[in-house]
């Protein structure tokens, strides 16, 4: 991850267009956010859009006669800021073709003004996939990779930097006992041990999710193992039910089965949503809302 930081901090002030590839969780809005911050466009907005935003939007565009300002009406949200494209490689080529005319139009329009008036833009995609290898296999188009992947920073999943588990772990247990009110100022060296034998195959998102629980089941001033109980159920997937288990709330119930959902769909939230019966937008503002409960009414 320091890797990553130096790259933030070269790329910040200066990036138009930058990927930042990895596994579902692990934080490339947060690393796109940093970028954001360090950029001369830190005082404009921070938009962020998903894959099926990106379809409406564009359906929305091309649904009458298309014209050089359908560009600039779509990414008018976004001007003098940072437009956030999330889970790119989820567009069908269909929507990858049309973002791609966006990008030509929005180009073309700028080229048309004076130096003075031209609408600083900032863009940066994320993927949980190799976009090289959906190229390479036609399952996304080239242009469009040129076009996003000016800089690429990839991020390592958790299980490679186990070394950064006890900070992070930390950073969540602190944020997550002011917010819910809560006296818990340590993590117990056995709930630690617990932590950093789980491969944590949902990377930063499952371990946030994990201190959460926890934080909010814990009674005393120490977080303990058996608050984990989010971790417990994950690692011992096959275990029949218990008494413990029995009294987990429902938002707790409903946030591990999208994750073990994700997982299964390779963090593609497109067939996740198929899959759990609800439309992508739904999908969507579960996860921005921690899935929580208020995201099912």
């Amino acid at each position: 991850m320091k890797r990553v930081r130096q790259q933030v901090r070269r790329i910040g002030p200066h990036f138009r267009t930058v990927l930042v590839s990895g596994e579902a969780g692990t934080g490339k809005e947060l690393v796109a956010r940093a970028l954001h911050r360090m950029s001369p466009a830190s005082d404009g907005p921070f938009v962020v859009c998903h894959a099926a935003a990106i379809e409406d939007a564009l359906a929305e565009c091309e649904g009458g006669t298309s014209t050089a300002d359908d560009g600039v009406r779509l990414l008018k949200g976004s001007l003098r800021g940072t437009l956030f494209l999330d889970g790119v490689s989820e567009m069908s080529l269909e929507v990858q073709g049309g973002l791609l005319r966006v990008l030509t139009q929005y180009e073309s329009v700028q080229s048309r003004v004076d130096a003075s008036q031209r609408i600083d833009l900032r863009i940066i995609a994320s993927t949980n996939e190799d976009l090289r290898i959906l190229v390479s296999t036609g399952r996304f188009k080239q242009e469009l990779y040129q076009r996003l992947a000016t800089v690429d920073i990839a991020l390592p999943p958790l299980r490679e930097r186990m070394e950064d588990l006890p900070e992070l772990a930390r950073y969540f247990r602190e944020r997550f006992a002011q917010l819910y009110g809560r006296g818990i100022c340590e993590i117990a060296d056995e709930a630690m041990e617990q932590m950093q034998k789980h491969p944590w195959p949902e990377n930063v998102c499952e371990l946030e999710s994990v201190l959460r629980n926890g934080v909010l089941r814990s009674k005393g001033e120490m977080l303990q193992s058996h608050d984990l109980l989010l971790l417990a159920e994950t690692s011992k997937p096959e275990q029949s039910t218990t008494r413990a288990s029995r009294s987990v709330r429902l938002q707790d119930v409903v946030e591990q089965h999208v994750l073990r959902v994700l997982k299964d769909c390779g963090g593609n939230k497109l067939r996740a949503s198929e899959a759990l019966g609800i439309s992508r937008s739904t999908l969507y503002r579960m996860l921005d809302a921690g899935v929580s409960a208020d995201a099912l009414r």
